[in-house]
């Protein structure tokens, strides 16, 4: 690896990784159309989709390492929401990363199109006086959240993304949490699924350990800086902005895809 491919993987990862401390997210939904779409074409060898989403699982991991240390005061994890989405979703994400290793590359790029045009959707809908609940008074439907993050598990696992980009929408809209504790709770429930998904990817053998390490490198660093920023924007822009992110690469997928 030369020092250009080296330096354009970290700052993939560098970004990635601010926005996934920053937003709840693991940050594959920012990495996984840059690692797939930038490295070619800066001239250096393309990562075939197996290979990006090897890579993400991994990076993944580390990068929700960060962001949940960051958030790890204040009250903002909800460990009930974490123990059932986060159980569920390590079974799915490990089923997912297992049977991907099955799929073709253009039904991989197919699942990861689907999950962010629904994630895009649900972010648009209106979303009401959910930050006026105090952080200890929050109630969630805690079957309907295993089952749902059950399902985003198997999708999130197949493309190595770990499922948070659905999974933020699905706590904002369908279950009614606040968005910082969102944004806390997501992180920690990512960690989770990344395991499996991480241990789906790397018993398959698609993980290229020489980018994925560089990633981890740039994640540690980066991932801790976006979630104190995270700390310091208003709620709506944050909405505003991870529904922008999610439309944006729904639609650059899709475009790709058809």
């Amino acid at each position: 690896m030369d020092f250009g491919f080296i330096l354009t993987i970290f700052l993939i990862g560098f970004i990635g990784s601010f926005v996934s401390g920053m937003l709840g997210i693991g940050g594959s939904i920012i990495k996984y159309p840059m690692l797939l779409y930038i490295p070619p074409m800066l001239g250096f060898a393309a990562f075939t989709a197996h290979e990006v989403s090897g890579i993400s699982a991994v990076q993944v991991f580390f990068a929700t390492i960060g962001g949940v240390w960051a958030y790890r005061k204040g009250g903002y994890l909800n460990k009930s929401l974490i123990a059932y989405m986060g159980v569920s979703i390590l079974i799915g994400s490990f089923i997912g990363g297992f049977g991907s290793k099955l799929m073709s590359e253009g039904g991989i790029n197919v699942v990861y199109g689907l999950l962010a045009l629904i994630a895009a959707v649900m972010m648009f809908i209106p979303k009401k006086g959910i930050d006026d609940i105090p952080l200890d008074q929050v109630k969630f439907n805690k079957w309907l959240a295993a089952v749902l993050s059950l399902i985003v598990g198997v999708g999130a696992g197949i493309v190595g993304a770990a499922g948070a980009f659905l999974l933020v929408p699905i706590m904002l809209v369908v279950l009614k949490i606040p968005t910082r504790m969102t944004i806390a709770s997501s992180l920690a429930i990512t960690l989770i699924s990344s395991i499996g998904a991480t241990a789906g990817k790397v018993t398959t053998g698609q993980v290229d350990w020489g980018p994925a390490g560089i990633m981890v490198v740039a994640s540690l660093i980066a991932s801790p800086i976006g979630a104190m920023a995270g700390k310091k924007i208003n709620t709506k822009v944050l909405q505003i902005i991870l529904a922008v992110l999610i439309l944006a690469t729904a639609v650059n997928i899709w475009m790709d895809i058809l």
